[in-house]
């Protein structure tokens, strides 16, 4: 199987498996965006039709809702193909028609791509997905000369890829670490700082290493035959959204990688799926460590890696560090648990829409979470996290 480790090499192969003509009728590995897209479609509409997990979480402290204004007309909404390719979106909406029969709901979600520009160009209500890149943020921006409304609306799952996973510190079984902090993953995935680490707790030695800047297990404090050994660093092309949450929350928005990163990116097999190539080169790695949207499957949601372990992440030096847990995502103790939100827009000297104003309301409440937890994969929301967002939509609203 063609690794896609580096972009350069991906080419190389595909290259090479075209132009041998006794191979020109059989199935090729394509990475041809259409390609993907179709493949991602069949994975995405198995995975929107399974409920991940059962479990009930205590929703108890969460508001009841209680609607303040009548609602009527249509509601449109665009942005990620997830509130629709699971269930979500239709069980809000005839939950929240329950409340307003006369509201009705438009929903194009194709992709979170379209969520900002959506909004700035006057087609939609609400934008739904991940958070909004330093680029969306612009685009808004430049057009409507203020900043859009952002509101989070759910937390990301626990095991379910697309649908906003945590992300995982994923090491070989064998490794000795136990745990690691987010400043020792700032210096394992992070170019060397200017000036060094002064002033940090972890000050690696640079020098150490069979090559110039190359971080070993000892900077992280493993000992014995680990302490020389290489740490190869494993990742996302830098082109995907995830490559900049990480960079946003590890290597606090920098955007500077250890220059030995091994990065991938997705490809559709010879079979007609969609792979990646990543969790199996890192699991075959004694060395390796990489950070893991849903470190407990693969891209095919299949078993997690035998020769693997998930370690345990601390925000601070002092901890506590947490492991991944379907408990420590929802309850949001985990350091990279993920979000997914709602944006909107308010014209400036005029109130706010409230068809809006009164769905996001009923998205943050008892009722609005208990949907989340019964589609089964992204997480429902903490009552102090969702009193937190209510508050928020009641300023923006005054």
């Amino acid at each position: 199987m063609i690794r896609h480790a580096i972009a350069a090499s991906v080419s190389i192969a595909l290259f090479a498996c075209a132009s041998l003509p006794s191979l020109a009728q059989a199935p090729k590995e394509s990475t041809e965006g259409l390609d993907m897209q179709a493949a991602r479609a069949k994975m995405m509409s198995k995975r929107g039709a399974t409920v991940a997990y059962t479990k009930k979480f205590d929703l108890s402290g969460l508001p009841t809702y209680e609607p303040k204004h009548k609602v009527s007309g249509t509601i449109r909404m665009w942005g990620s193909n997830y509130i629709t390719d699971g269930f979500l979106g239709g069980y809000w909406e005839a939950a929240f028609r329950k409340y307003h029969p006369d509201a009705r709901f438009d929903f194009n979600m194709k992709t979170t791509l379209a969520a900002v520009p959506s909004l700035v160009f006057g087609v939609s209500d609400l934008g739904i997905g991940r958070k909004i890149t330093f680029a969306e943020q612009e685009l808004f921006e430049r057009y409507q000369d203020h900043a859009p409304i952002e509101i989070e609306i759910a937390t990301g799952s626990y095991d379910v890829p697309g649908w906003q996973p945590g992300y995982g510190v994923v090491v070989h079984k064998d490794n000795p670490l136990a745990r690691i902090t987010m400043e020792q993953l700032d210096g394992v995935f992070g170019a060397e700082r200017a000036g060094g680490w002064e002033g940090t707790s972890w000050r690696p030695n640079w020098a150490r290493g069979p090559e110039k800047n190359v971080r070993t297990w000892g900077q992280l404090g493993l000992t014995g035959e680990w302490a020389d050994k290489p740490i190869n660093v494993y990742g996302l092309t830098l082109r995907y959204h995830q490559a900049t949450e990480i960079s946003d929350r590890v290597l606090k928005a920098s955007d500077k990688w250890n220059e030995h990163l091994k990065i991938y990116a997705n490809f559709v097999s010879k079979e007609g799926k969609l792979e990646r190539g990543m969790n199996e080169d890192l699991s075959a790695d004694k060395y390796g460590i990489g950070i893991i949207a849903s470190p407990t499957t693969n891209l095919n949601r299949g078993a997690a890696q035998a020769s693997q372990k998930i370690v345990p992440v601390a925000a601070k030096s002092a901890g506590p560090y947490v492991p991944y847990t379907l408990e420590t995502l929802q309850d949001r103790s985990y350091p990279l648990y993920d979000r997914i939100f709602a944006y909107t827009d308010r014209e400036s000297g005029k109130p706010m829409n409230p068809a809006v104003v009164e769905f996001l309301r009923f998205v943050l409440s008892r009722e609005g979470q208990e949907l989340v937890q019964k589609d089964g994969k992204y997480l429902p929301l903490t009552a102090e996290v969702a009193r937190a967002q209510l508050k928020k939509l009641e300023e923006v609203v005054k």
